[in-house]
C-alpha cells in the first residue's frame, strides 16, 4: 500500500489538488462523488486530519458513515465498515468473489467488517457504486 500524498496538516485537500494527485483517476473519483450526490442528495462530506495518516475523507449520510476516501499517487481508496446485515447483503450480491471473500475474512469489531479498495479503474468505479448501496440499504 502507498502513502497518503496529503500529509501536510496545513494544507486540506481539494478538488484542484485531488486532480492533480490523482491525475487520470480523478475522472473515477468525479463519478463516484457524482452518484452519491445524485442518488442520496443528504450525503456530506468532511476531511480530516489523522497525524501522521493524513487528510481522508468521510463520507456521511445522515449522520452515519457511509466510506473513506484517501488520496494516493495517481489513484486512491475507499474503505467501508460493514455491519452484519450488509455483509450478508454482500455476500448475496454480485461483486466479485475476492471482494466478498475479503469482507468475509475481515476481523469483525464492533462498528463491523471493514473492506478497504484501491480505485485505478472503470470497473472498481462500478464496485464502489454497489457497497454504497449496500451500506445505505442495510
Amino acid at each position: 500500500m502507498g502513502t497518503n500524498v496529503f500529509i501536510d496538516k496545513s494544507v486540506k485537500p481539494d478538488d484542484k489538488k485531488l486532480s492533480t494527485a490523482l491525475g487520470d483517476s480523478f475522472k473515477y473519483w468525479a463519478a463516484i462523488k457524482s452518484y452519491i450526490m445524485t442518488k442520496y442528495p443528504g450525503a456530506i462530506e468532511e476531511w480530516k486530519n489523522y497525524g501522521k495518516y493524513g487528510w481522508t475523507l468521510k463520507t456521511l449520510l445522515n449522520k452515519r458513515n457511509l466510506f473513506f476516501f484517501a488520496a494516493y499517487d495517481s489513484y486512491f481508496r475507499i474503505s467501508f465498515v460493514f455491519g452484519d446485515k450488509a455483509v450478508s447483503a454482500a455476500e448475496q450480491s454480485d461483486l466479485p468473489l475476492n471482494m466478498i471473500e475479503e469482507l468475509r475474512g475481515a476481523k469483525k469489531y464492533m462498528e463491523g467488517r471493514g473492506i478497504s479498495i484501491e480505485v485505478k479503474k472503470q470497473k472498481d468505479v462500478v464496485n464502489i457504486k454497489k457497497l454504497i448501496d449496500i451500506k445505505v440499504n442495510n
